[in-house]
């Protein structure tokens, strides 16, 4: 199982096994990292799985959709490397992904 690492903006660090085919939203709220709130239950319609995906990921992970770039305009402190976790579908090649919490979402 990939491992997926969240680092929340105090730098507390949560390690998960997630399931392929599972997205980073899911990993987060099946094993209960704080921080994010999936309230549309990963539907692509609203912010609030909002995370800061690390530089030297962002290429394995890909750019957002469009659907996903205009959701993330609701989003506080959008950065370039910002994504919404629901969006980000985990594979093999994903093990070790790091992402980081936004502040506003603690």
């Amino acid at each position: 199982m990939p491992k997926i690492i969240y680092i929340e903006q105090n730098g507390e660090r949560h390690e998960i096994d997630a399931k392929v085919g599972n997205t980073v939203m899911e990993g987060a709220i099946k094993n209960n990292v704080p921080g994010i709130d999936a309230d549309c239950g990963g539907a692509c319609a609203c912010a609030t799985c909002h995370v800061y995906v690390a530089d030297e990921w962002f290429e394995k992970v890909g750019n957002p959709s469009v659907m996903e770039e205009s959701m993330l305009d609701f989003a506080q402190d959008v950065r370039p490397t910002s994504r919404l976790s629901c969006q980000i579908r985990i594979t093999d090649a994903l093990d070790g992904l790091t992402v980081e919490l936004p502040e506003s979402q603690h």
